[in-house]
């Protein structure tokens, strides 16, 4: 995750909570808003220990740990963490994997950094073949394929097959590439295991093409539309930044009889390119196994983030997994401890 700018930043030095730290930035987080970056600078080894416990206690994010030398500065994001709406599933039921880095468009708030100029990166056909196999032992319902664009691979109908014989799956895509080799690809799938996740932003070209490029409204458009008449079931995913953008759409999908089921509304997260959006911790985040060509991360908004790597060894997977439920435990031992710490009697 790279430098992350704050609304406002206190300066700790060496003192700790028992030292009326935590004075200071109760009161600085008050005369913020929600959603506001707080940093602070502190050079005392016992403070981060501190503000995980208190920060598990308040929902006020760590979203952001950046140790210079003798100095550590640890960004805090005030209140909680808007659109986490999701239910809690098992670890590992929901399988997602990055395919690869490479897109044919640059998004502006791609967390992940994708554009046509990202290296590749692919995790390729063989490790998707062991994933597939040993996937059944640790639970998968359901694979997601994402990226990048998957549909620029040339093997992407043999990794998608591979999967779909093990599990549904869903790729996410921009839909924009289905013509030649990448509509044979496109046809060569299962329509009874297969879903096709297209991105399509707003109502209108003006706001998505804004962010994705010129022509990429169009593009998703046809695509959603071929993918329809070719027999899968599209879902459409929208990544929006106000409850105004995001009221506009609904009423779109609406107008399109797109069902609730086939709905994904998002907030931008500040994350990969994006500057603005909602900074999110793991903490704040359901784990959902995300496997890259570099290892195995808690979820796909950070899978090129040092904060959300569970390991870098992809095989085999049920080691994986184990540290992925180690690191949920770790994550409720903080709410436990509090009741230690923070005790009225």
């Amino acid at each position: 995750m790279a430098h992350v700018n704050a609304d406002v930043e206190v300066i700790a030095g060496d003192r700790t909570f028992t030292s009326g730290l935590l004075v200071d930035i109760v009161r600085a987080l008050s005369a913020m808003r929600d959603g506001e970056l707080l940093a602070l600078v502190g050079s005392s080894d016992e403070l981060d220990q501190d503000l995980r416990t208190w920060s598990a206690l308040t929902g006020h994010a760590i979203v952001h740990v950046v140790a210079d030398g003798s100095s550590t500065r640890w960004i805090i994001r005030r209140g909680p963490a808007p659109g986490q709406a999701e239910q809690p599933r098992p670890i590992g039921s929901r399988l997602w994997l990055y395919t690869n880095f490479d897109c044919n468009l640059r998004c502006d708030y791609c967390c992940v950094r994708s554009s046509p100029s990202a290296p590749r990166r692919a995790l390729g056909l063989e490790r998707v073949r062991r994933i597939a196999a040993e996937a059944p032992a640790i639970g998968v319902r359901e694979f997601f394929v994402t990226g990048g664009e998957p549909f620029v691979l040339s093997d992407i109908a043999e990794i998608v097959r591979t999967l779909a014989n093990v599990a549904p799956v869903t790729v996410l895509t921009n839909g924009m590439l289905f013509k030649g080799s990448r509509l044979a690809a496109l046809r060569a799938l299962p329509r009874e295991q297969v879903t096709l996740q297209i991105s399509l932003d707003s109502p209108t070209p003006a706001l998505h093409d804004r962010h994705r490029g010129p022509g990429a409204w169009d593009g998703a458009r046809r695509g959603m539309q071929l993918a329809r008449a070719e027999g899968f079931r599209v879902r459409v995913a929208a990544t929006v930044s106000t409850d105004e953008d995001e009221q506009a759409f609904r009423r779109f999908l609406d107008a399109e009889a797109v069902a609730e089921h086939d709905r994904v509304i998002r907030r931008i997260a500040r994350r990969g390119f994006a500057t603005s959006g909602v900074a999110v911790s793991r903490s704040d985040l359901l784990p959902e196994l995300t496997i890259t060509s570099n290892g195995v991360y808690w979820h796909p908004v950070g899978a090129e983030d040092e904060d959300m790597l569970v390991t870098p060894d992809i095989f085999p997977l049920q080691v994986a997994w184990e540290k992925a439920r180690d690191a949920v435990a770790r994550q409720q031992d903080y709410g436990e401890r509090l009741a230690r710490i923070f005790y009225c009697a």
